[in-house]
Protein backbone atom coordinates (compact mmCIF):
# COMPACT_ATOMS: atom_id res chain seq x y z
CA UNK A 1 0.00 0.00 0.00
CA UNK A 2 2.76 2.17 0.79
CA UNK A 3 4.26 1.60 -2.34
CA UNK A 4 1.16 2.78 -4.22
CA UNK A 5 0.78 6.07 -2.30
CA UNK A 6 4.34 6.96 -3.25
CA UNK A 7 3.89 6.23 -6.83
CA UNK A 8 1.14 8.12 -7.06
CA UNK A 9 2.02 10.91 -5.37
CA UNK A 10 5.53 10.83 -7.80
CA UNK A 11 2.87 10.51 -10.68
CA UNK A 12 1.34 13.89 -9.54
CA UNK A 13 4.19 15.33 -8.13
CA UNK A 14 5.50 15.93 -11.53
CA UNK A 15 3.21 17.90 -12.89
CA UNK A 16 2.93 22.19 -13.05
CA UNK A 17 0.04 23.17 -11.37
CA UNK A 18 0.34 27.08 -12.46
CA UNK A 19 1.25 25.15 -16.03
CA UNK A 20 -1.33 22.67 -16.24
CA UNK A 21 -4.25 25.51 -15.22
CA UNK A 22 -3.15 27.46 -17.94
CA UNK A 23 -3.14 24.31 -20.08
CA UNK A 24 -6.45 23.70 -19.01
CA UNK A 25 -8.17 27.34 -19.58
CA UNK A 26 -6.69 27.26 -23.29
CA UNK A 27 -8.25 24.07 -23.92
CA UNK A 28 -11.50 25.48 -22.39
CA UNK A 29 -11.08 28.35 -24.36
CA UNK A 30 -10.32 26.22 -27.64
CA UNK A 31 -13.35 23.89 -27.53
CA UNK A 32 -15.38 26.46 -27.06
CA UNK A 33 -14.48 28.20 -30.30
CA UNK A 34 -14.25 25.42 -32.15
CA UNK A 35 -18.04 24.54 -31.55
CA UNK A 36 -18.43 27.86 -32.45
CA UNK A 37 -16.68 26.87 -35.50
CA UNK A 38 -18.25 23.99 -36.39
CA UNK A 39 -21.66 25.33 -35.56
CA UNK A 40 -22.82 22.73 -32.81
CA UNK A 41 -21.16 19.47 -31.73
CA UNK A 42 -20.29 18.03 -34.98
CA UNK A 43 -17.47 14.96 -35.59
CA UNK A 44 -14.82 17.81 -35.86
CA UNK A 45 -15.81 18.66 -32.09
CA UNK A 46 -15.81 15.49 -30.44
CA UNK A 47 -12.15 14.46 -32.46
CA UNK A 48 -10.95 17.51 -31.18
CA UNK A 49 -12.31 16.50 -27.53
CA UNK A 50 -10.43 13.19 -28.06
CA UNK A 51 -7.08 15.01 -29.58
CA UNK A 52 -6.95 17.00 -26.07
CA UNK A 53 -7.88 14.34 -23.89
CA UNK A 54 -4.38 11.95 -26.31
CA UNK A 55 -2.29 14.85 -25.61
CA UNK A 56 -2.60 15.52 -22.03
CA UNK A 57 -2.33 11.81 -21.67
CA UNK A 58 0.97 11.90 -23.76
CA UNK A 59 2.27 15.42 -21.69
CA UNK A 60 1.37 13.40 -18.07
CA UNK A 61 3.75 10.54 -19.78
CA UNK A 62 6.69 12.78 -20.60
CA UNK A 63 6.24 14.85 -18.08
CA UNK A 64 6.32 11.16 -15.90
CA UNK A 65 10.09 10.93 -17.92
CA UNK A 66 13.51 12.08 -15.91
CA UNK A 67 15.17 14.28 -18.08
CA UNK A 68 18.40 12.26 -18.12
CA UNK A 69 16.17 9.21 -19.90
CA UNK A 70 14.89 11.95 -22.23
CA UNK A 71 19.06 12.92 -23.07
CA UNK A 72 20.11 9.60 -23.75
CA UNK A 73 16.82 9.01 -26.01
CA UNK A 74 17.76 12.36 -28.28
CA UNK A 75 20.01 11.05 -31.07
CA UNK A 76 17.95 8.25 -31.87
CA UNK A 77 14.86 10.18 -32.02
CA UNK A 78 16.84 12.18 -34.34
CA UNK A 79 18.44 9.94 -36.65
CA UNK A 80 14.88 8.02 -36.66
CA UNK A 81 13.13 11.25 -37.65
CA UNK A 82 15.83 12.06 -40.45
CA UNK A 83 15.60 8.35 -41.30
CA UNK A 84 11.96 8.82 -41.66
CA UNK A 85 12.25 11.91 -43.72
CA UNK A 86 14.29 10.63 -46.17
CA UNK A 87 11.48 7.57 -46.49
CA UNK A 88 8.56 10.23 -47.24
CA UNK A 89 11.49 11.91 -50.08
CA UNK A 90 11.87 8.43 -51.80
CA UNK A 91 8.55 6.66 -50.76
CA UNK A 92 6.06 9.34 -49.50
CA UNK A 93 2.81 9.78 -50.47
CA UNK A 94 1.61 13.14 -52.00
CA UNK A 95 -1.55 15.41 -52.16
CA UNK A 96 -2.22 18.55 -52.91
CA UNK A 97 1.47 19.00 -54.47
CA UNK A 98 3.13 18.17 -51.39
CA UNK A 99 5.19 14.79 -50.34
CA UNK A 100 4.89 15.01 -46.38
CA UNK A 101 3.36 11.61 -45.59
CA UNK A 102 4.32 8.33 -45.06
CA UNK A 103 2.03 4.64 -45.31
CA UNK A 104 3.41 2.47 -42.97
CA UNK A 105 -0.02 0.05 -43.82
CA UNK A 106 -1.94 0.60 -40.45
CA UNK A 107 -1.63 4.61 -40.67
CA UNK A 108 -0.29 7.56 -42.15
CA UNK A 109 2.41 9.62 -40.17
CA UNK A 110 3.76 12.96 -41.05
CA UNK A 111 7.59 12.63 -39.96
CA UNK A 112 8.09 16.61 -40.41
CA UNK A 113 6.12 16.97 -36.86
CA UNK A 114 8.54 14.74 -35.11
CA UNK A 115 11.07 16.96 -35.91
CA UNK A 116 9.69 20.15 -33.77
CA UNK A 117 10.72 18.48 -31.12
CA UNK A 118 13.82 16.18 -32.39
CA UNK A 119 15.86 18.72 -33.71
CA UNK A 120 15.80 20.82 -30.07
CA UNK A 121 16.19 17.88 -28.19
CA UNK A 122 19.42 16.90 -30.15
CA UNK A 123 20.87 20.20 -30.74
CA UNK A 124 20.25 20.43 -26.02
CA UNK A 125 22.52 17.16 -26.19
CA UNK A 126 24.78 18.03 -28.59
CA UNK A 127 25.86 21.28 -26.54
CA UNK A 128 25.62 19.08 -23.08
CA UNK A 129 27.87 16.67 -24.49
CA UNK A 130 30.66 19.69 -25.25
CA UNK A 131 30.71 20.40 -21.32
CA UNK A 132 31.94 23.64 -21.96
CA UNK A 133 31.23 27.14 -20.63
CA UNK A 134 31.87 29.20 -24.18
CA UNK A 135 31.46 27.34 -27.08
CA UNK A 136 33.62 27.10 -30.04
CA UNK A 137 32.84 28.65 -33.75
CA UNK A 138 33.08 24.55 -34.98
CA UNK A 139 30.37 23.80 -32.05
CA UNK A 140 27.98 26.16 -33.82
CA UNK A 141 28.74 25.31 -37.45
CA UNK A 142 28.02 21.43 -36.12
CA UNK A 143 24.88 22.80 -34.48
CA UNK A 144 24.04 24.54 -37.86
CA UNK A 145 24.48 21.57 -39.47
CA UNK A 146 22.17 19.65 -37.51
CA UNK A 147 19.40 21.80 -37.84
CA UNK A 148 19.51 22.53 -41.63
CA UNK A 149 19.62 18.70 -42.95
CA UNK A 150 16.36 17.77 -41.53
CA UNK A 151 15.38 21.60 -42.36
CA UNK A 152 15.92 21.10 -45.80
CA UNK A 153 14.69 17.82 -46.24
CA UNK A 154 10.61 19.21 -44.96
CA UNK A 155 11.39 22.88 -47.16
CA UNK A 156 11.92 20.22 -50.11
CA UNK A 157 8.75 18.55 -49.18
CA UNK A 158 7.22 21.56 -49.59
CA UNK A 159 5.81 22.32 -46.11
CA UNK A 160 6.82 26.06 -44.88
CA UNK A 161 5.32 26.28 -42.24
CA UNK A 162 6.84 23.09 -40.51
CA UNK A 163 10.19 23.91 -41.56
CA UNK A 164 10.00 27.00 -39.62
CA UNK A 165 9.01 26.26 -37.01
CA UNK A 166 11.46 23.29 -36.74
CA UNK A 167 14.30 26.35 -37.52
CA UNK A 168 12.77 28.50 -34.80
CA UNK A 169 13.23 25.57 -32.24
CA UNK A 170 16.75 24.79 -33.55
CA UNK A 171 17.32 28.44 -33.88
CA UNK A 172 16.65 28.86 -30.21
CA UNK A 173 18.86 26.57 -28.83
CA UNK A 174 21.57 27.26 -30.73
CA UNK A 175 20.82 30.96 -29.59
CA UNK A 176 20.83 30.15 -25.96
CA UNK A 177 23.50 28.07 -25.93
CA UNK A 178 25.69 31.20 -26.57
CA UNK A 179 25.96 32.50 -29.95
CA UNK A 180 27.06 35.93 -30.51
CA UNK A 181 24.20 38.36 -31.74
CA UNK A 182 27.28 40.08 -33.81
CA UNK A 183 27.52 37.01 -35.58
CA UNK A 184 23.51 37.31 -36.40
CA UNK A 185 23.88 41.15 -37.72
CA UNK A 186 24.94 39.80 -41.50
CA UNK A 187 21.90 37.91 -42.05
CA UNK A 188 19.53 40.54 -40.16
CA UNK A 189 21.14 42.91 -42.67
CA UNK A 190 20.42 40.37 -45.76
CA UNK A 191 16.74 39.98 -44.58
CA UNK A 192 16.32 43.91 -44.27
CA UNK A 193 17.50 44.52 -47.92
CA UNK A 194 15.74 41.40 -49.57
CA UNK A 195 12.07 42.81 -48.02
CA UNK A 196 13.36 46.53 -48.85
CA UNK A 197 14.04 45.03 -52.43
CA UNK A 198 10.63 43.48 -52.56
CA UNK A 199 8.50 46.30 -51.14
CA UNK A 200 10.11 49.07 -53.77
CA UNK A 201 10.40 46.79 -56.63
CA UNK A 202 7.00 44.57 -56.11
CA UNK A 203 5.39 45.26 -59.83
CA UNK A 204 8.33 43.48 -61.35
CA UNK A 205 9.43 41.30 -58.76
CA UNK A 206 5.52 39.49 -58.42
CA UNK A 207 5.51 39.11 -62.15
CA UNK A 208 4.78 35.46 -63.36
CA UNK A 209 7.30 35.08 -65.34
CA UNK A 210 10.32 36.04 -62.30
CA UNK A 211 11.65 33.31 -60.85
CA UNK A 212 12.00 33.16 -57.25
CA UNK A 213 14.62 30.15 -57.21
CA UNK A 214 14.59 29.42 -53.57
CA UNK A 215 10.16 29.33 -53.27
CA UNK A 216 7.62 27.42 -55.31
CA UNK A 217 5.00 29.48 -57.25
CA UNK A 218 2.58 29.48 -54.82
CA UNK A 219 4.74 30.53 -52.19
CA UNK A 220 5.87 33.16 -53.90
CA UNK A 221 2.33 34.22 -54.69
CA UNK A 222 1.48 34.05 -50.96
CA UNK A 223 4.39 36.77 -50.67
CA UNK A 224 3.00 38.67 -53.24
CA UNK A 225 -0.77 38.81 -52.31
CA UNK A 226 0.59 39.81 -48.36
CA UNK A 227 1.75 43.29 -49.69
CA UNK A 228 -1.50 43.08 -52.24
CA UNK A 229 -4.18 41.27 -51.22
CA UNK A 230 -6.53 42.74 -53.90
CA UNK A 231 -4.27 41.85 -56.59
CA UNK A 232 -6.24 38.61 -56.68
CA UNK A 233 -9.07 38.97 -54.35
CA UNK A 234 -11.23 35.63 -55.60
CA UNK A 235 -8.29 33.85 -55.22
CA UNK A 236 -5.00 33.45 -53.05
CA UNK A 237 -5.78 36.65 -51.95
CA UNK A 238 -9.38 35.03 -50.43
CA UNK A 239 -8.09 34.26 -47.27
CA UNK A 240 -6.33 36.88 -46.07
CA UNK A 241 -9.34 39.36 -46.63
CA UNK A 242 -11.64 37.50 -45.26
CA UNK A 243 -9.47 36.72 -42.28
CA UNK A 244 -8.96 40.30 -42.10
CA UNK A 245 -12.53 41.61 -42.66
CA UNK A 246 -13.96 38.90 -39.63
CA UNK A 247 -11.02 40.15 -37.01
CA UNK A 248 -11.97 44.02 -37.87
CA UNK A 249 -15.81 43.30 -37.89
CA UNK A 250 -15.50 42.17 -34.51
CA UNK A 251 -14.36 45.99 -33.17
CA UNK A 252 -13.76 46.46 -29.61
CA UNK A 253 -16.41 43.78 -27.88
CA UNK A 254 -17.23 41.09 -30.69
CA UNK A 255 -20.05 40.32 -32.28
CA UNK A 256 -21.30 37.77 -29.01
CA UNK A 257 -20.37 33.98 -28.96
CA UNK A 258 -21.81 32.26 -32.17
CA UNK A 259 -23.22 35.55 -33.63
CA UNK A 260 -20.60 35.64 -35.55
CA UNK A 261 -21.30 36.34 -39.41
CA UNK A 262 -18.29 35.98 -41.51
CA UNK A 263 -17.77 32.61 -39.36
CA UNK A 264 -21.37 31.04 -39.62
CA UNK A 265 -22.01 32.34 -43.69
CA UNK A 266 -18.86 30.74 -44.62
CA UNK A 267 -16.77 33.33 -45.85
CA UNK A 268 -14.03 32.37 -43.38
CA UNK A 269 -12.07 29.42 -45.00
CA UNK A 270 -10.35 27.06 -42.88
CA UNK A 271 -11.91 28.14 -39.86
CA UNK A 272 -11.05 25.20 -38.09
CA UNK A 273 -7.64 24.84 -38.54
CA UNK A 274 -5.54 27.96 -39.47
CA UNK A 275 -8.12 30.46 -39.16
CA UNK A 276 -9.60 30.06 -36.17
CA UNK A 277 -8.09 33.40 -34.49
CA UNK A 278 -10.55 35.06 -37.07
CA UNK A 279 -13.50 33.24 -35.76
CA UNK A 280 -11.83 34.13 -31.92
CA UNK A 281 -11.94 37.69 -32.92
CA UNK A 282 -15.15 38.10 -34.70
CA UNK A 283 -17.13 37.27 -31.51
CA UNK A 284 -14.78 38.14 -28.88
CA UNK A 285 -13.48 41.84 -30.24
CA UNK A 286 -10.28 43.45 -29.64
CA UNK A 287 -10.46 42.95 -25.88
CA UNK A 288 -11.28 38.94 -26.20
CA UNK A 289 -7.99 39.02 -28.62
CA UNK A 290 -5.92 40.53 -25.92
CA UNK A 291 -7.16 38.26 -23.47
CA UNK A 292 -6.16 34.79 -25.38
CA UNK A 293 -2.87 36.92 -26.01
CA UNK A 294 -2.35 37.78 -22.53
CA UNK A 295 -2.80 33.53 -22.04
CA UNK A 296 -0.50 32.97 -24.16
CA UNK A 297 1.83 35.19 -22.43
CA UNK A 298 2.09 33.23 -19.07
CA UNK A 299 2.06 29.99 -20.93
CA UNK A 300 5.27 31.36 -22.47
CA UNK A 301 6.87 33.11 -19.42
CA UNK A 302 5.94 29.73 -17.44
CA UNK A 303 8.16 27.90 -19.76
CA UNK A 304 10.88 30.49 -19.72
CA UNK A 305 10.71 30.38 -15.54
CA UNK A 306 10.80 26.53 -16.18
CA UNK A 307 14.46 27.61 -18.38
CA UNK A 308 15.89 29.82 -15.65
CA UNK A 309 15.43 27.25 -13.05
CA UNK A 310 16.67 24.06 -14.93
CA UNK A 311 19.84 22.68 -12.90
CA UNK A 312 21.71 21.52 -16.41
CA UNK A 313 22.30 23.39 -19.67
CA UNK A 314 20.09 20.33 -21.40
CA UNK A 315 17.39 20.93 -19.58
CA UNK A 316 17.95 25.24 -19.88
CA UNK A 317 18.04 24.92 -23.80
CA UNK A 318 15.27 22.36 -23.99
CA UNK A 319 13.30 24.20 -22.14
CA UNK A 320 13.66 27.42 -23.62
CA UNK A 321 13.35 25.94 -27.03
CA UNK A 322 10.02 24.45 -26.12
CA UNK A 323 8.85 27.93 -24.69
CA UNK A 324 10.16 29.86 -27.98
CA UNK A 325 8.15 27.53 -30.02
CA UNK A 326 5.05 28.05 -28.85
CA UNK A 327 5.59 32.28 -29.12
CA UNK A 328 6.60 31.24 -32.57
CA UNK A 329 3.38 29.26 -33.45
CA UNK A 330 1.47 31.82 -32.00
CA UNK A 331 3.51 34.76 -33.71
CA UNK A 332 3.09 33.07 -37.27
CA UNK A 333 -0.53 31.83 -36.80
CA UNK A 334 -1.88 35.60 -35.76
CA UNK A 335 0.48 37.42 -38.16
CA UNK A 336 -0.98 35.46 -41.21
CA UNK A 337 -4.51 35.62 -40.07
CA UNK A 338 -4.61 39.25 -39.73
CA UNK A 339 -2.44 40.33 -42.91
CA UNK A 340 0.95 40.75 -41.57
CA UNK A 341 2.33 37.70 -42.42
CA UNK A 342 1.82 35.24 -45.64
CA UNK A 343 -0.24 32.41 -45.13
CA UNK A 344 2.09 29.61 -44.03
CA UNK A 345 -0.33 26.70 -42.42
CA UNK A 346 1.18 27.20 -39.28
CA UNK A 347 -1.73 26.30 -36.17
CA UNK A 348 -3.03 28.57 -33.41
CA UNK A 349 -1.58 26.47 -30.00
CA UNK A 350 -4.22 24.61 -28.53
CA UNK A 351 -7.16 26.36 -31.00
CA UNK A 352 -6.51 24.78 -34.24
CA UNK A 353 -8.54 21.61 -34.76
CA UNK A 354 -5.96 18.84 -35.41
CA UNK A 355 -4.12 15.74 -33.42
CA UNK A 356 -0.69 16.12 -34.93
CA UNK A 357 -0.13 19.90 -33.83
CA UNK A 358 -1.59 19.05 -30.16
CA UNK A 359 0.31 16.03 -29.84
CA UNK A 360 2.93 18.16 -30.50
CA UNK A 361 2.39 20.77 -28.14
CA UNK A 362 1.53 18.41 -25.19
CA UNK A 363 5.17 16.73 -25.81
CA UNK A 364 6.31 19.84 -25.32
CA UNK A 365 4.90 21.09 -21.91
CA UNK A 366 5.24 17.48 -20.80
CA UNK A 367 9.34 18.08 -21.82
CA UNK A 368 9.08 21.21 -19.97
CA UNK A 369 7.26 20.02 -16.77
CA UNK A 370 9.90 16.59 -17.01
CA UNK A 371 12.35 19.23 -16.60
CA UNK A 372 10.67 21.70 -14.06
CA UNK A 373 10.29 18.24 -11.54
CA UNK A 374 14.35 18.54 -11.04
CA UNK A 375 15.92 20.67 -8.26
CA UNK A 376 17.19 23.91 -9.43
CA UNK A 377 20.34 25.11 -9.82
CA UNK A 378 21.78 26.49 -6.60
CA UNK A 379 21.69 29.81 -8.44
CA UNK A 380 18.52 29.53 -9.60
Amino acid sequence: MKLIVQAARRMFAVLDWPLLILLVVMALVGMATMHSAVGNTDWRFADQLRNFLLAFAAMWFVALLRPAWIMRAAPLFYVLGVGLLVAVMLFGETSKGATRWLNLGITRIQPSEMMKIAVPLMLAWYFQRQSANRFRVLDFLVAGVLLAVPAGLIIDQPDLGTALLVLASGFCVIYFAGLSFKLLIPAVLAVTLALGTLVAYEDQICQPEVDWVVLHDYQKYRVCVLLNPGSDPLGKGFHTIQSMIAVGSGGLYGKGYMQGTQTHLDFIPERTTDFIFAVYAEEFGLYGGVVLLILYMLLVLRGLTITVRAPTQFGRLLAGAMSMMMFVYVFVNIGMVTGVLPVVGVPLPFMSYGGTALMTLGVACGLLMSIGAQPSRPDG
